[in-house]
């Protein structure tokens, strides 16, 4: 999760195999709460994450599945903003450590994560 202007906000760590609609859950429940508006891609993109939202008076820009027989209307041009999450994850690549993984344990690649997190963070350019 970042926040409107790119910068790292939340990071939560799941396992490889597991989808982005199973680690949402984890995402939503941090929300704040003068958060207006939530910009997804098409991972999010389900019925319980949308209901989830909106029972928070939030609006969710998240592009439906293409195989989504009722497929919800969005604001596609809001939908751009989403280059800003795409930018972020650039910028934490950058790190080799990020990139690559050679840790093993969860909370030790976690650290690194953050390390580079708080950089870019405050770093902004």
């Amino acid at each position: 999760m970042c926040d409107g202007q790119g910068r790292p906000v939340r990071l939560p760590l799941t396992a490889g195999q597991v989808s982005d609609f199973k680690g949402a859950d984890v995402l939503l429940a941090d929300l704040p709460d003068e958060t207006e508006e939530v910009i997804g891609d098409r991972g999010y993109d389900s019925n319980k994450i949308r209901q989830s939202l909106a029972d928070r008076n939030i609006a969710a820009c998240i592009p439906p599945k293409k195989n989504r027989t009722s497929k919800p209307p969005y604001d596609w041009h809001l939908c751009k903003k989403r280059r800003l999450i795409e930018n972020m994850f650039a910028k934490l690549k950058i790190w080799r450590r990020v990139a690559t993984r050679y840790d093993r344990c969860a909370h030790t690649f976690m650290s690194a994560i953050h390390i580079a997190a708080t950089f870019i963070f405050w770093l902004k350019e």
